[in-house]
């Protein structure tokens, strides 16, 4: 799903133009990473306003992970741009459905919220141990972060005899 998004392209659809893979940086919230695509709509005005898209495999979740994610590159792209981004969009693989959000004040503090609570525990030097909960089964980190091992408060003597017995 993500190998037109990963490309790094762009392309034109009338008064849209796309960014594939957009490079984006916050130095208020210290953060960087990749919006997988920005959409460039062409205003009456003449200019171009950005609106950011998330691609997600799964399904809309409870919870606001996705949210705040977009918001952020939101965020970013208006410290880059100089300019206000009202909303974006997260699309789904599962439902093959677009799900339009809007970025108010709450979100935003959530945002500036979630920027600081990860630079105190980078600057803290301690990884937090992992859940082992239904978010491990599709993440591409399970293998280096080893949640049915670590995620458990078990003792180290327990896993090792557990591991000499099988």
């Amino acid at each position: 799903m993500h190998e037109r998004v990963d490309s790094g392209g762009r392309e034109s659809r009338g008064k849209v133009r796309l960014a594939y893979s957009l490079a984006l940086r916050s130095l208020q919230l210290g953060l960087s990473g990749k919006a997988d695509v920005v959409e460039f709509h062409k205003t009456d005005d003449g200019s171009w306003r950005p609106f950011p898209v998330e691609h997600k495999r799964g399904k809309p979740k409870k919870q606001n992970y996705d949210r705040v994610q977009l918001c952020a590159q939101a965020m970013c792209l208006e410290e880059m741009l100089q300019c206000s981004i009202p909303a974006g969009a997260l699309f789904y693989g599962k439902t093959r459905r677009r799900q339009d959000v809007d970025f108010d004040e709450d979100l935003r503090a959530e945002v500036r919220q979630t920027a600081m609570c990860l630079h105190e525990l980078i600057e803290s030097g301690l990884s937090p141990p992992p859940v082992n909960d239904t978010r491990c089964r599709n993440c591409s980190l399970a293998d280096l972060c080893l949640p049915k091992t670590a995620g458990k408060k078990r003792s180290v003597n327990t896993y090792l005899m557990r591991e000499l017995a099988s």
